[in-house]
């Protein structure tokens, strides 16, 4: 669960797609992204973050690097990492859904998803507010720890009314599996990116 990966300290994965006029990279720290599926970008303006956490920067190298493809799959840097943070913001241009982690960052899947939504593992029914819908499923990503406690206390229920996101959910965090879903005003193409110090799971949402 500690493991650290030399280079950079910004690891960043971009996400390039000849649908979308680019092509397809990974991060200095080999952390690859396939994808597959078209759904179309919305525009929209700028507002401030839902947070009172700062939202880090994470501009890739190679330019705007949106991708509409779906699904997104991230192989991880660890087996298993402690999710310590989450939060959601509005930038120029996109809105942000940032997970931070303790020890890693765990294997992940961002895919299309359709209502109804039911909690896991519980099975009640979830109320996800939007007229497009993603299920972000962190493998190995969980609050729970060794020991039994948690890792994360936040808001688990992100309301917002930004021009894109509009709704961020925990769907379950059960076996060392969290789902969340995400309520979008319109299908939108996806940058993500991977940080370190600390870990994080960065996905911007372009307008």
């Amino acid at each position: 669960m500690h493991h650290r990966f030399p280079g950079a300290s910004w690891l960043i994965m971009t996400l390039l797609l000849a649908a979308c006029g680019v092509g397809t990279t990974t991060s200095s720290a080999g952390l690859p992204v396939a994808v597959s599926a078209s759904p179309s970008p919305s525009m929209g303006s700028s507002e401030p973050s839902a947070s009172g956490t700062p939202i880090p920067t994470a501009e890739p190298s190679g330019g705007a690097g949106f991708a509409c493809d779906l699904p997104v799959h991230g192989s991880g840097t660890v087996p298993r990492a402690n999710v310590t943070d989450v939060r959601v913001g509005t930038h120029d241009g996109y809105d942000r859904i940032v997970f931070q982690f303790r020890g890693g960052i765990p294997e992940f899947d961002i895919a299309s998803a359709t209502p109804p939504f039911t909690a896991d593992p519980s099975g009640q029914p979830l109320t996800v507010n939007g007229s497009a819908f993603l299920s972000i499923t962190l493998h190995g990503g969980t609050k729970q720890t060794d020991s039994g406690a948690s890792s994360y206390s936040g808001p688990r229920n992100f309301a917002v009314d930004f021009p894109t996101l509009l709704t961020l959910v925990e769907g379950g965090d059960f076996e060392a599996v969290s789902t969340w879903y995400v309520g979008l005003s319109d299908m939108s193409c996806l940058r993500v990116s991977t940080l370190t110090e600390p870990d994080r799971l960065v996905i911007d949402l372009q307008r």
